[in-house]
């Protein structure tokens, strides 16, 4: 499944423009567009304007997008190059500009290759518990549309504030309505820094992305990805953290780091 249709991306009579109406099934549960969604509309306009694969995309979170506005995404191509395209693109709803994504688009033939980082030893899928959403099922969120299980870490309910010693967790992720290995799709899943940020402090601290860096490896097929979370430091309110994806056969499909402004949350609200 072409990942358009699963963002709800459209294209206009202009090559360069495309429009994401933000509807609830995109969002978080507070009611605004997620930021992996929204790095992953931008991707897709950006592979689908310039014809090239993604190498990699960084966005910067600006504002909130929130049902039912629609945000349009105007791409730019400053430089195409004979394999590799620098591009941008620019998300607003209104005057209101919501994200802005650089990226780098093409593909080289060169046969050298080398993965030199190693999938952690973790359970499979089936033997691991999933991992419930802290909203309840009345929240239409992307998270209705991600099956997730805990393959390192603990349950929120079983957080009592000792840190992990490495600062590194893991969920085993699956979309039914996107089985194919796309970079949007990755997109969207590299964006746990902020679950990873609990996990490694032993509280019910996430936060709101700053910023969303996506390098793609190598896409192959696989119906679980390994959501990798390495937490590196929390301080001045600030968490930093990477995110390695993973197929089920341990082949790196890409990389994710972002900033947040993290935040404390009261689980009884």
């Amino acid at each position: 499944m072409d990942p358009a249709p699963f963002l709800g991306l459209q294209a206009t009579h202009n090559p360069h423009r495309w429009y994401l109406p933000v509807e609830p099934h995109l969002c978080t549960g507070h009611g605004f567009l997620f930021g992996g969604c929204g790095l992953g509309a931008a991707i897709q306009a950006l592979e689908a304007t310039t014809g090239r694969p993604l190498v990699w995309g960084t966005a910067q979170y600006l504002s909130y997008a929130r049902p039912p506005s629609v945000m349009d995404i105007d791409v730019t191509i400053p430089v195409d190059g004979k394999t590799v395209s620098q591009a941008r693109a620019v998300a607003r709803v209104g005057d209101t500009e919501v994200l802005t994504v650089n990226a780098a688009l093409g593909d080289r033939d060169l046969a050298v290759r080398g993965q030199f980082a190693t999938m952690p030893d973790v359970p499979p899928p089936e033997d691991c518990d999933l991992r419930p959403s802290r909203f309840d099922d009345s929240h239409e969120s992307i998270m209705r549309r991600i099956e997730l299980r805990l393959a390192r870490g603990r349950q929120m309910d079983r957080f009592d504030a000792t840190p992990l010693p490495d600062g590194r967790s893991a969920l085993w992720a699956r979309m039914a309505d996107l089985p194919e290995t796309t970079a949007a799709k990755l997109a969207v899943l590299g964006d746990y820094v902020p679950f990873g940020t609990s996990q490694a402090l032993g509280r019910h601290v996430g936060g709101n992305s700053l910023d969303n860096t996506l390098r793609v490896v190598r896409l192959v097929p696989s119906e679980w990805i390994l959501v990798d979370i390495e937490v590196h430091a929390l301080d001045r309110g600030f968490g930093h953290g990477l995110v390695h994806l993973w197929a089920d056969d341990g082949t790196l499909l890409a990389t994710a780091s972002q900033s947040t402004m993290a935040r404390e949350w009261d689980r009884q609200k």
